[in-house]
């Protein structure tokens, strides 16, 4: 093996609970097709309109995958953080997934892609990989359930203390570099809804407004909210 595929071997046998399924035959068929490839901050990555992409492994930044209306408006999903795997990207291998979804590099990311024909001659041939695939996608659906219900049954202003304090968490920062438009976009809501919010929030001394960063001054406040 060269140092590329030694790379690809470690992280496929770190983040694949199967791998010690396979066979030395499927695992040099898995090491073969797996690429690692790299996105710049708000690279699009997949569509389902597309052809199957596989499915892959974050290495380095943020994935966020979401839907789209056809007024343009999106509505995020969920993200994948380093270490976690995406099968929704392979949708097409499983003929229940009918709605479409669309990926995008939320920062700059490197993925490790295991293409569509690998991953489905494993799932064909090794039950292991195939109950992988089948359980991870329903934990995928558990993310878009979730997501829908807090669209439908929660206040905004709830949602958006919550998507703030995910943020501060995540980025381990009270100063957040996002854009009113961006949040939006998250939540699935319009600009304006988001910047009226924001200017409440602003008013009651939970947040501070200014281009391109929302600085949270009162956590405490802003959990309230949840």
């Amino acid at each position: 093996m060269n140092q590329s595929e030694n790379i690809i071997t470690h992280y496929l046998k770190e983040s694949y609970p199967f791998w010690n399924k396979l066979n030395s035959r499927e695992q040099s068929l898995l090491i073969s097709n797996s690429t690692m490839i790299r996105y710049e901050k708000d690279s699009f990555i997949y569509s389902r309109d597309e052809d199957c992409l596989g499915v892959f492994i974050v290495l380095e930044g943020q994935i966020r995958i979401y839907i789209q209306s056809e007024d343009s408006r999106e509505i995020t999903l969920f993200r994948l953080a380093p270490d976690e795997v995406c099968t929704l990207s392979a949708s097409c291998l499983i003929q229940e997934i009918t709605f479409d979804i669309q990926i995008e590099a939320e920062e700059s990311s490197k993925i490790l892609l295991s293409n569509t024909p690998a991953i489905r001659t494993l799932i064909d041939h090794n039950i292991y990989v195939e109950n992988y695939i089948y359980k991870h996608t329903t934990e995928h659906f558990s993310d878009v359930m979730w997501a829908f219900g807090q669209i439908l049954f929660s206040s905004f202003d709830k949602r958006l203390a919550a998507y703030l304090e995910d943020e501060r968490i995540r980025s381990g920062s009270c100063v957040l570099k996002t854009t009113h438009e961006q949040i939006a976009k998250n939540l699935g809501s319009a600009r304006e809804v988001v910047s009226r919010m924001l200017k409440y929030f602003e008013k009651e001394g939970i947040v501070l407004l200014s281009r391109g960063t929302i600085t949270i001054l009162d956590t405490r406040k802003l959990r309230s909210y949840l």
